[in-house]
């Protein structure tokens, strides 16, 4: 689920689009490629720090400084907006970017969907990364958002960095550990690290495995709503047939770059190679 506040800049309809996207690694590969399917033509910005992952053990103020140097870097390219693609930098760093970079430029923070699981009303559990599960940011948005729902807080140790460097060994063993944390009656899973979107139908598959006959498992990721969300504040509408693509630009560590082999392993990645030329 997106976060956000300030003053929207104003885009007209059929002005060009730039949305710059931020995260310690891939894991903001998702919300790119579901701001590339809502505005083909929008142009992308993606900052990333992949040598400094992972953030979760860091300390706030560490992860803070670093957080403002990936969106400095994704800033200097002039976006119309700046999605922290991070749930990890969100928690932490999202009042310190806003003042820095607000309102000239929107940012919109993401946060764990716990308030949309929570109103289907059954029994659900947060994947999430073991510095973010017990914590009290969770804990807070548990009782906010939680309190009539039994949810169980599941951490991943490891699956992050897995996934960030595909590994495929280290996806299952990292999936199947937390999908034995998981409790059979689950009717939703919170995935709470945005780099886990990347594997959501592994985690879906490794949680129903066990539970044959009963109704499928229901996932709920951030990309799609802080996609969204980024593409509202600036006033710019959906538009999936739009054209011409747009371009992509990649910055790893501030200086550009093309996207990594780990990020080709995956769909979302594909996607923004397959129809955006990177410059």
């Amino acid at each position: 689920m997106p976060h956000s506040s300030g003053a929207a800049r104003a885009v007209d309809y059929g002005d060009r689009v730039k949305i710059a996207l931020m995260d310690s690694g891939i894991g903001l590969l998702a919300a790119a490629a579901a701001v590339r399917r809502m505005r083909p033509d929008a142009d992308l910005v993606l900052s990333s720090d992949p040598g400094s992952m992972p953030w979760g053990p860091r300390t706030p103020e560490d992860v803070t400084r670093r957080a403002l140097s990936v969106a400095q870097a994704a800033a200097a390219h002039r976006p119309d907006a700046l999605i922290i693609a991070c749930n990890t930098a969100s928690v932490h760093a999202l009042p310190t970017l806003r003042a820095e970079l607000e309102p000239g430029l929107p940012v919109i923070g993401t946060v764990p969907a716990i308030k949309p699981a929570a109103a289907g009303g059954g029994p659900f559990a947060i994947w999430a990364t073991p510095a973010t599960t017990g914590s009290p940011y969770q804990r807070g948005l548990i009782g906010e958002f939680a309190r009539a729902v039994d949810v169980t807080e599941v951490p991943c140790p490891g699956l992050a960095d897995a996934v960030e460097h595909a590994d495929e060994e280290a996806i299952d063993r990292a999936v199947d550990a937390a999908a034995a944390l998981t409790p059979a009656g689950v009717t939703d899973v919170v995935l709470g690290c945005t780099h886990y979107e990347l594997v959501a139908e592994r985690i879906r598959a490794a949680v129903e495995r066990d539970r044959p006959g009963r109704p499928p498992l229901v996932l709920h990721g951030s990309a799609e709503a802080v996609a969204a969300q980024a593409l509202r504040r600036i006033g710019a509408v959906p538009a999936p047939s739009a054209e011409p693509v747009g371009t992509l630009t990649v910055l790893l560590g501030g200086q550009t770059a093309d996207l990594t082999e780990p990020a080709l392993a995956y769909a979302e990645g594909l996607l923004l190679k397959a129809v955006t030329p990177v410059i």
